[in-house]
């Protein structure tokens, strides 16, 4: 990122979400960033925020665009609201950062693209597990062919349970009308991400089914998928918000990708603990040594996701001071809904059905 002297001034929108407080670290981690002015129409949540940060606070969105002027947008509502505060951050003239999955439908992401290209203004969503260095010696891996043709594979994210939107301010989360879905729009979406990153492939069609344990509310706890990839490779999803209290940091996190010669397979680690990447593969690249074990050590970095959600944070700002096209686009954000959508299609039809162009 190159030097200069200009700050861009960060507006955060909407308070009622888990994630930012979270992302406070990391945007004064960036010397680039300042973040302004926050808007909550919650008065007492709004004020309680202003004072911890020191930002100015604003309860409608129109007065913050109109008096903060902020450079940069970062959204945290409603999925359901996203769309329309986000053309109004672009038509103000606010490059956009919206929290995955960008809207509750794919229709409403492209709708949010469109404002952006139509107001010209940067667009990125949070699928910051493609700054993670592990996943990027994946990608390196798959694409040199150490593994051979993709065969399959599956990811599996397990984490939190219902209550912790309710404690985190943020109940909308399981009413599907606001949130678009359970589990698979609010996790699902990463992995789902990410493979279509890593493998540089798209979903053609899917296969799901979702098991609804709660009774209380109108998403289900849990949602099973395979992912049809053009290139044949066939992609298992295993997304919950049923991981046990007792499990480690309250999270279970996996990645795993089957070839004609090899297989890799990832754990993303805990808190203060090291990735290891583990490789086994019959090319001749590994000959003497099948089986490698590759240890990443991440320096600590506070915040949400950390140092892949510094990453993120900071190669907007770069393609907002560069004029560079963000690492994660408002396309992937509209392929990402587009494939969860096939998901809850297909398991209300209970058969294959092809994702939508």
């Amino acid at each position: 990122m190159k030097n200069n002297a200009t700050k861009l001034d960060v507006a955060i929108i909407g308070l009622g979400h888990l994630h930012p407080r979270s992302y406070m670290p990391l945007f004064k981690m960036v010397p680039e960033l300042r973040v302004t002015a926050v808007m909550e129409p919650d008065a007492a949540f709004r004020q309680a925020f202003c004072t911890e940060y020191g930002v100015a606070g604003y309860g409608s969105l129109p007065a913050l665009l109109r008096e903060a002027k902020p450079q940069i947008a970062a959204l945290f509502l409603p999925h359901a609201d996203c769309p329309a505060a986000a053309a109004a951050c672009a038509k103000a003239g606010a490059h956009l950062m919206v929290e995955k999955p960008l809207a509750a439908s794919a229709a409403g992401a492209a709708a949010i693209a469109a404002a952006a290209r139509k107001y010209n203004v940067k667009l990125t969503t949070g699928y910051c597990w493609r700054y993670h260095p592990v996943a990027l010696e994946i990608k390196r891996l798959v694409a040199s062919g150490v593994i051979g043709r993709v065969v399959g594979g599956e990811g599996r994210i397990a984490a939190g349970r219902l209550q912790r939107y309710l404690d985190g301010h943020s109940p909308w989360m399981l009413e599907k009308k606001r949130s678009g879905g359970g589990p698979m729009y609010n996790l699902g979406v990463h992995w789902i991400d990410l493979f279509r990153y890593v493998l540089a492939d798209e979903v053609e069609s899917v296969c799901g089914r979702n098991v609804k344990i709660n009774t209380r509310y109108d998403v289900e706890d849990n949602s099973f998928a395979h992912l049809q990839f053009r290139k044949g490779a066939v992609m298992a999803l295993d997304i919950s918000y049923t991981v046990p209290d007792a499990f480690p940091y309250g999270r279970d996190l996996y990645i795993g990708i089957r070839g004609t010669r090899g297989v890799i397979s990832w754990a993303p680690a805990y808190e203060g603990q090291k990735d290891v990447l583990h490789v086994c593969s019959d090319d001749p690249a590994f000959a003497g040594a099948p089986r490698r074990s590759q240890e990443f050590e991440l320096e600590p970095v506070k915040g949400y996701s950390g140092t892949m959600g510094y990453q993120y944070v900071r190669g907007f700002a770069d393609s907002i001071l560069n004029n560079k096209t963000p690492v994660i686009t408002g396309e992937d954000g509209i392929a990402a809904l587009k494939i969860v959508e096939a998901v809850y299609r297909s398991a209300a039809q209970k058969r294959w059905v092809e994702v939508k162009g």
